[in-house]
């Protein structure tokens, strides 16, 4: 009989990992405590924009032709704790208000009021990025709830999605990472995972502290990778080198690469900025904070990259304040092909800029309903072309590739003038020259 999932959470990693596992063939039950989330969900919506997602939902919800209805949605434990062989556990952990810390009360909350119905053999498994040597407490609170006792037991098994990829990287992942305690717990996640396995992706079989380590070890390293070329970037600016051409000569290098080398205002998001702190944290509690001193520079590099971007917006326009000048932000989100504006760079340099007095209007081609929430008082246009209209300068922060596709010699013609600042280093700076416009990217002062 084949096995039945469920999926705790909605959100993300959640709407995104009940579709995915309802596309390979499992009967799903998702569960959200949110109303709302669970009502748009069954419309076949998404509360967030990603990429071939709501497709996805559709071809498996029931209420659309065609449908499969192998994926359904509740609110009740107790009907997830009867229906489910597998339960993955895809909630939210947000690093703790005033501290890094991470908050894992609601990993904490699913858990228990899960466990507390597992009444029949079962395994629970962990999606969610969490301290490390947070499952071994996990693993005794199911020990010590759950009816089934032993039968119910818990693995680890971490996400690597990659937001405006993120159905891609669960059907088709570059690799799949379980920490198990049990040769059954391994078994069931090879059959859960046997389509993506027979395609070639490795399968890692670990302990619970080193599944937890490995996400938050690869973004480390991810976001370090990131620092150290907008470090790069300001050794350029200070000395008149060009950090596109240094990165295009030690991306040959095999043992260094090329993706993560290109530097402008830093990366964002909900994951990067909250995990790198988290896992500082954690090293201090754990008594060995100095192995990870380091990352508090990758962090501070980060943040620093978008006071960068905001001072170079202002020599541009001759040094002097910002007060009643006009500035065009192409971009929101921290990345192109999401919604997501959680702790976006673009963003922050529109504030920062807005609360010196520029005149700011933003354009995104997804992110804007999101970037009104958080900044009520910035403008908003509909396109980037009347984002542009009357612009003194206007500063390219988010890499759509709409963006990259514009029309320099149309979008001139209503700029008030023609002033490019490039905070992603991802626009082709002759063409932009040859409409008459004066091009500027960070880390590029002689480009």
């Amino acid at each position: 009989m084949s096995l039945k999932i469920t999926v705790i959470g909605t959100g993300y990693l959640g709407a995104t990992h009940a579709a995915a596992m309802a596309e390979l063939g499992f009967e799903v039950l998702a569960l959200d405590v949110v109303k709302e989330k669970i009502e748009m969900l069954e419309r076949g919506e998404t509360p967030m924009y990603e990429p071939g997602l709501e497709e996805l939902l559709r071809r498996h919800v029931a209420g659309f032709e065609g449908s499969t209805g192998r994926l359904r949605f509740t609110q009740d434990w107790a009907e997830v704790g009867a229906f489910g062989d597998v339960h993955f556990v895809c909630v939210n952990t947000p690093q703790k208000h005033g501290e890094y810390a991470c908050d894992m009360s609601y990993v904490e909350s699913a858990i228990g009021s899960l466990a507390a119905h597992l009444t029949r053999p079962a395994l629970v498994v962990g999606k969610s990025t969490v301290p490390v040597g947070s499952a071994d407490g996990l693993a005794r609170t199911i020990a010590a709830l759950a009816p089934a006792g032993a039968d119910a037991e818990l693995a680890w098994n971490p996400e690597f999605l990659r937001e405006g990829f993120a159905v891609q990287d669960t059907l088709h992942p570059d690799r799949i990472v379980v920490g198990v305690r049990s040769e059954r717990a391994e078994r069931l996640l090879r059959e859960v995972y046997a389509t993506p396995l027979g395609e070639g992706t490795p399968f890692v079989v670990t302990d619970f502290p080193t599944a937890e380590l490995v996400k938050t070890s690869a973004n480390s390293f991810l976001a370090t990778k990131i620092s150290f070329i907008n470090a790069m970037a300001e050794m350029c600016e200070a000395s008149g080198g060009d950090v596109a051409k240094l990165a295009e000569a030690i991306g040959y290098d095999d043992r260094i690469g090329k993706k993560f080398l290109r530097a402008g205002i830093g990366f964002g998001g909900g994951c990067l900025p909250k995990d790198i702190r988290a896992f500082m944290a954690r090293a201090g509690e754990l008594g060995v904070d100095q192995a990870l001193t380091f990352l508090r520079e990758i962090d501070s590099i980060n943040m620093r990259q978008r006071g960068q971007m905001v001072e170079l917006a202002r020599q541009a326009l001759g040094g002097g304040p910002f007060l009643g000048r006009r500035i065009a932000v192409l971009g929101a989100t921290f990345k192109p092909d999401s919604d997501d504006v959680r702790d976006s760079p673009a963003l922050n340099v529109a504030g920062q800029i807005h609360l010196q007095g520029g005149q700011v209007t933003v354009y995104d081609p997804k992110g804007m309903d999101n970037a009104r929430r958080i900044f009520p008082t910035l403008a908003y246009a509909d396109s980037a072309r009347e984002a542009v209209r009357g612009a003194d300068a206007v500063l390219h922060l988010t890499e759509w590739r709409e963006f990259r596709e514009l029309d320099p010699a149309a979008l001139g013609e209503v700029a008030a003038a023609r002033l490019i600042l490039d905070g992603r280093n991802a626009l082709d700076p002759a063409l932009w020259r040859a409409a008459g416009w004066t091009y500027r990217a960070m880390g590029r002062p002689t480009a």
